[in-house]
């Protein structure tokens, strides 16, 4: 026998029960009284409400949050009717499922003793929706090999959705013969199944070639498709589509949009991030909170930070994820102060900050330097706010304690966490190590980072430039041997640059540009201006053990500044220059942007993995703090 059931959910049963009462006492007034008066009389009225009895049970089911409610609601169902009843019993099935507990929901199913195709149904669909993929197919299995029953399109897609979940692909791939030996592949609903599935799995050429087979695509195929392409890497393609699918006049809606925005934040193109915005404005999406905070998101990730907050201000009912990403565009523009201005009107308004609130407000302390700041909202958020911290809080503040030269802060925070570090956590330690070429800890945190992820060579290179930071080249040289005996690789850097809507790529003293003459006279027109001005190449910056003269050859043509030298040729100097980095930017291409800025009169913004650099007049918006 299950679990009694609490006080509190026979008492929302009991919430339930009294609107049977009240239509007994209705019926009463209608001149039925002298019916329940006799005992026969009472059955045929209680059989007569029995419908509307268990119609209640299965609306209050279909609002179950608890397990314990559920098990109230199955011991009514036990006293007063029939699992059949209403199909009462496969509610409760599904029911047991949705809430995650699958053993309660398979009990119940070998109880019932008349099971149906909707019964079966009613399990396969409850296991698949929460996630349970081997007991899914091993109901299905049995469907069709103990039983043998025939499946419909509705067992398809639950079956299908489970495979495509956790990437079952050999599995799906034996439902999608199944499917076609049954003729199933004229319903829709399976063939976008069975695209998602495949795309899911990055078997791009079966999902195409499925969508090309159908006679009739609706908007959830191409929405499909673009979605896939896009999750792929593939937002070249992911476009395409979409363009293709207006020019068949097919109507884009919410999802559509939110995939195509998806796809312009990995191409990186504003351009076509404005395009976008004008659909949306055009087809009065706008309105939809969703997707104007997708906009504001993408706009931000784009370095265009002033409209993101116009797109902000136009949001006519602001929720919690679009205050949220607001601050995370604050955040990752090095605008600490701005966020926690954001963040005060936000609670003062009613929001409830979550996790990922105060992630990005600490991150926006932490990429400011406001120690004091972060330090008292990492400790107002449980005891106010009753959000618990989590690995990402705590990476922020050791990134904020670090970034401070509070390295033994940071360490000690680590050291007293109530949960296990993760890579992120030590990470942070160790970028701080880096830039303070503190040797000692440097090597306790990436021996650390080493035994948890041996497959990260970020972390070699860190502690390999630490050692050549201080001048300890051979021990620099032992962590190079190192990575090369684990056959790991450095990611090397890229600067990028939109430029007639294409993005143009740089690496260092790469020449293989078009336009690489020119280039290269730029910046050398450039460096005079500066060194003219009073600025020496820092060549600490090159972590390799050779002449001086060769440094500065070899730091004057880092990607940043390449891509600088061409920006400046090819844009227009009343707009900002946008440059996109993948890997941190150095302390010498740092100081060269904040002197071309000055020297050229330019706005220069840089984004690296982290955040935005905005410089503008010999400054720049990180405080040399980054």
């Amino acid at each position: 026998m299950r679990k009694v059931a609490s006080c509190s959910a026979l008492s929302v049963f009991d919430f339930h029960t009294n609107i049977i009462q009240q239509k007994l006492l209705f019926l009463s007034r209608r001149g039925l009284s002298d019916v329940i008066t006799s005992k026969s009389s009472l059955q045929l009225h209680s059989h007569l409400n029995l419908d509307s009895f268990v119609s209640t049970l299965i609306v209050a089911l279909n609002s179950c949050s608890r397990v314990s409610y559920c098990q109230a609601f199955h011991a009514r169902v036990i006293k007063s009717v029939s699992y059949r009843h209403g199909f009462i019993g496969d509610q409760l099935v599904t029911n047991y499922a949705k809430l995650g507990y699958p053993d309660d929901a398979q009990n119940l199913f070998d109880e019932m003793p008349k099971k149906d195709l909707v019964s079966w149904n009613s399990l396969i669909s409850g296991l698949s929706r929460s996630g349970f993929t081997t007991r899914c197919l091993r109901a299905f299995s049995r469907m069709r090999f103990e039983i043998d029953m025939q499946p419909n399109y509705v067992t398809f897609l639950s079956i299908i959705s489970a495979c495509s979940a956790k990437g079952a692909l050999s599995e799906g791939k034996w439902i999608h013969g199944f499917a076609v030996k049954l003729g199933m592949l004229n319903e829709v609903k399976i063939m976008n199944a069975l695209i998602n599935m495949y795309g899911k799995s990055g078997y791009l050429h079966e999902a195409c070639w499925l969508f090309e087979a159908m006679p009739l695509q609706n908007l959830v195929s191409w929405n499909s498709m673009i979605a896939i392409y896009t999750q792929n890497g593939f937002a070249v393609e992911s476009m395409g589509i979409f363009i293709t699918m207006r020019r068949a006049v097919v109507e884009f809606d919410q999802a559509t949009v939110l995939t195509v925005l998806q796809a312009c934040e990995n191409l990186g193109v504003r351009n076509l991030a404005g395009s976008i915005h004008g659909l949306i404005l055009r087809f009065g999406l706008i309105a939809n909170v969703s997707v104007a905070t997708a906009l504001l998101n993408l706009y931000a990730k784009l370095g265009c930070l002033l409209a993101s907050s116009k797109v902000f201000e136009e949001i006519t009912y602001l929720d919690g994820v679009a205050w949220t990403a607001m601050l995370a565009g604050y955040a990752m523009h090095g605008h600490g102060k701005d966020a926690i201005k954001l963040f005060e009107v936000m609670v003062k308004k009613g929001i409830q900050p979550d996790h990922v609130t105060f992630t990005h407000l600490l991150s926006a302390c932490s990429h400011s330097g406001l120690v004091n700041e972060g330090k008292h909202y990492f400790k107002i958020m449980s005891e106010v706010y009753g959000v618990e911290r989590n690995l990402d809080h705590y990476s922020c503040m050791v990134d904020l304690l670090g970034r401070s030269g509070l390295l033994n802060d940071a360490y000690e925070l680590i050291r007293h966490m109530p949960m296990e570090p993760n890579s992120g956590v030590w990470g942070a330690l160790l970028g701080a190590c880096r830039v303070y070429v503190n040797t000692e800890l440097g090597k306790e945190v990436a021996e650390r980072l080493f035994s948890l992820d041996p497959s990260d060579a970020r972390n070699y290179i860190m502690l390999s430039n630490i050692y050549s930071a201080a001048g300890l080249w051979r021990e620099a040289s032992k962590v190079r041997v190192l990575m090369k005996e684990r056959c790991l690789n450095r990611t090397p850097g890229c600067s990028f640059v939109e430029h007639g809507n294409k993005i143009q790529r740089f690496v260092a003293g790469d020449r293989s540009h078009p336009e690489a003459e020119r280039i290269y006279n730029k910046l050398e027109e450039l460096i005079g201006k500066i060194r003219k001005a009073g600025f020496m190449s820092k060549t600490e910056f090159v972590l390799h053990d050779v002449d001086e003269e060769i440094k500065k050859n070899m730091i004057n043509e880092h990607s940043e500044k390449l891509a600088i030298a061409f920006g400046l040729l090819v844009t227009d100097a009343a707009l900002p220059l946008i440059i996109t980095k993948n890997l941190r930017i150095c302390g010498d291409c740092h100081s060269t942007a904040k002197a071309v800025s000055l020297i050229e009169k330019r706005t220069i913004i840089i984004r690296d993995p982290k955040r935005f650099h905005h410089f503008s007049e010999g400054l720049c918006s990180c405080g040399d703090y980054w």
